[in-house]
């Protein structure tokens, strides 16, 4: 990895001496592609760069479908008045956006889950990870339920990834369970149904969500879950936000 320094001119602001990497030999998810935007809480990342300007604060909102169209804000304008807030948890490791999660619901009824199962290992929301990593016991409850409701839909195989998978080849409609996750100060944040199921193609749609014994039971709020939801990061004031509608 080279690094380098540069003037960065994002539309009609200009900002001197930005310092960025040069990737040469990329590998994995995200070989191909034209780089990397940081946006952590590190003091290499863009918002931490650009902060004078913006004030470390930012806001997207991830589409349902590449025909959609989504948005990356820096600063605060265009916020929605609609935002809900939680604390940035201080447990997750400096450059993370922690979250304190203190339940799920399924069709506005709450998991049962331990409160320990979130408060032991922390969370984080990471717009670089697909799949929503959820504690083992989480993940079983949240599988437990969601495949009650949905008895009358045909399953079919999973993947190694998604393993609680539904055809619905020649269905009109489907009748999804609401998920919804709760967060320290209140906040109750219901995903869309693009947030809860990932889509292969009609005859594979699967629980869009996973088990993460193999890093330590961190939860992490992946990107699937946050689509069409305005996700606001407001570092001064310490706290994550939630809007929806953000974008379709």
């Amino acid at each position: 990895m080279l690094w380098g320094l540069n003037v960065l001119v994002p539309c009609s602001d200009v900002f001197d001496g930005i310092s960025f990497g040069c990737g040469e030999n990329n590998q994995g998810l995200f070989n191909g592609a034209a780089g990397l935007l940081g946006l952590g809480r590190g003091e290499s990342s863009f918002p931490s760069q650009t902060a004078a300007k913006y004030n470390n604060i930012f806001s997207y909102c991830l589409p349902s479908s590449p025909e959609y169209t989504g948005h990356l804000t820096f600063g605060s304008a265009g916020l929605s008045n609609s935002v809900k807030y939680t604390p940035i948890s201080s447990t997750a490791a400096s450059s993370f956006y922690g979250l304190d999660i203190v339940g799920i619901s399924v069709d506005d009824k709450q998991l049962e889950i331990p409160s320990t199962v979130f408060s032991t290992s922390g969370a984080i929301i990471d717009s670089g990870t697909v799949i929503t990593r959820l504690p083992l016991k989480a993940y079983e409850a949240l599988q437990t339920t969601f495949k009650a409701k949905m008895l009358n839909y045909k399953t079919t195989l999973g993947s190694v990834l998604l393993d609680t998978c539904y055809d619905f080849t020649g269905l009109k409609t489907m009748s999804i369970p609401k998920v919804s996750f709760s967060f320290k100060g209140g906040t109750v944040v219901e995903l869309d149904s693009k947030g809860v199921l990932y889509i292969y193609d009609t005859s594979k749609v699967c629980l869009a969500f996973t088990n993460n014994t193999s890093v330590g039971n961190v939860t992490i709020f992946g990107n699937v879950q946050q689509k069409t939801m305005q996700v606001v990061y407001d570092r001064p004031g310490g706290r994550v936000g939630f809007a929806p509608n953000g974008c379709m």
